[in-house]
């Protein structure tokens, strides 16, 4: 009988420690535990991080650029009576700053957009090169403007002046000759011969051309006001 308890007896300490090794976590488990948590956190954090603010937005308002405003521009397109045509492109770029006031409103540099107006070669015994261009947008930061302009014209000098006095020297030199040659009547007959040649040179000679060159400096008025938005 004692033999049969002290079984019972060991059986149930054996069944005992068994279940207390199944319930307790492995130490590594445990150990592992905290560290994965602790790894964990910086995440939930970051995650409630706040945005960075926007940047506020500057305050705009629109200034008048009245008409009759001068605007002093520098040519990056050449021009010429005898080589543009009309509604070629030509650029410039703003030569001195528009103020209204106090506020700068078309800074210098500030690109000018527009056309040849008209281009005319010079012509012969009487006519003139003519060259006109302009202006009809400006830009202003990212901001592109319709502009009305007064058109730049530069006109030829006419050849009329040197025509005339080739022909006087002409007829005068004919008659000159005419006269030693053959008196009276050879004068007047000399007078019609150089007239005559003194006509032909004239017809051979053409008047001057006009240009603008690149870097040339010329100035424009606006016809009509123009709307700008500025920042406060």
């Amino acid at each position: 009988m004692k033999n049969v308890l002290l079984a019972v007896i060991c059986v149930s300490a054996v069944t005992v420690v068994a279940c207390s090794s199944a319930s307790a976590p492995p130490a590594e488990e445990s150990a592992a535990a905290p560290a994965a948590g602790a790894a964990a956190a910086p995440t939930s954090s970051a995650a409630k991080a706040p945005a960075p603010a926007a940047a506020p937005r500057a305050r705009m308002r629109e200034v008048t650029v009245p008409a009759g405003t001068t605007l002093t521009l520098t040519l990056e397109t050449a021009v010429a009576s005898d080589t543009s045509k009309v509604e070629d492109a030509v650029k410039a770029r703003l030569a001195k700053a528009v103020v209204v006031g106090g506020a700068t409103v078309l800074p210098a540099g500030a690109e000018a957009t527009g056309t040849v107006l008209q281009a005319e070669g010079a012509g012969r015994v009487s006519g003139r090169s003519m060259l006109s261009v302009g202006f009809d947008r400006i830009r202003a930061g990212s901001t592109s403007y319709t502009v009305h302009t007064a058109a730049i014209t530069k006109e030829g000098a006419s050849s009329k002046g040197k025509d005339a006095a080739k022909v006087g020297i002409g007829a005068g030199a004919g008659a000159l000759i005419g006269a030693v040659a053959g008196g009276k009547k050879g004068a007047l007959i000399g007078t019609a011969v150089g007239a005559g040649a003194g006509t032909t040179a004239a017809v051979a000679t053409k008047g001057e051309e006009v240009s603008l060159a690149e870097g040339t400096e010329v100035e424009t008025t606006l016809d009509q006001p123009l709307k700008i938005q500025v920042a406060e």
